[in-house]
């Protein structure tokens, strides 16, 4: 651990945390939804998202065995709205039968897993790579992985903590080796980096004099 990465992340942290206050992240009403919500976000914003579960909602098929044995030409027509539906429709299906095969559909059970050796079992899902994965383990399973994404990225390195151009695992290092392991704090800081990615660190037209980190943290 490096004090002096701990003190730039904690300072960050603090800042955007008091000016967005809790983000209540990941929106859910069951962990499996949080899931399929992992794999539908891949490529989308979160309101088609909500739309593409709308459908499955009201279809009765947001479940492990209904996605799993449901007709792919039905279950790309419900999840249309998230885009790349027949790409997504695999992708569930190949969750969704992962989760059937070695855990009887049940999330609870998924759960029990160790963290490592979790997500080496998510990884081996085709079509779930490392974001998706580290999403399910920390909002639907509730275990201490940080999710990086791009918002993550693009703030990190605009602020001169990281270079844009690492890999997925150095940036999730940088968080996991050098704050305490707390789902909470993991989960709401993510969240807030997604919230500033929104808000003012924009890839075009930063409001950069706007933004509550405003100093290098160099």
């Amino acid at each position: 651990m490096s004090k002096g990465e701990r003190t730039r992340l904690l300072i960050m942290y603090e800042r955007l945390l008091e000016s967005f206050g809790p983000q209540h992240w990941w929106p859910g009403d069951t962990p499996f939804e949080v899931a399929v919500g992992a794999v539908l976000t891949q490529n989308t914003n979160w309101g088609n998202v909500e739309l593409a579960i709308g459908n499955l909602k009201r279809a009765r098929k947001l479940g492990a065995k209904s996605i799993h044995t449901m007709n792919k030409v039905e279950l790309a027509s419900l999840i249309r709205p998230a885009g790349y539906f027949n790409v997504k429709t695999k992708r569930l299906k190949n969750f969704t039968g992962f989760l059937l095969s070695g855990y009887g559909g049940s999330m609870i059970r998924l759960a029990r897993k160790g963290l490592s050796e979790l997500r080496h079992e998510l990884l081996q899902v085709n079509g779930i790579g490392p974001e998706t994965a580290d999403s399910i383990i920390l909002y639907a399973l509730e275990k201490p992985v940080f999710v990086i994404d791009a918002y993550t990225r693009r703030v990190l390195s605009r602020h001169g903590v990281m270079e844009a151009g690492e890999d997925y695992e150095s940036f999730r290092r940088l968080f996991e080796e050098n704050l305490e392991h707390d789902t909470q704090m993991f989960n709401e800081f993510h969240a807030l980096f997604v919230a500033v990615g929104k808000h003012y660190c924009r890839p075009k037209n930063p409001r950069c004099s706007e933004c509550p980190i405003k100093v290098d943290l160099k």
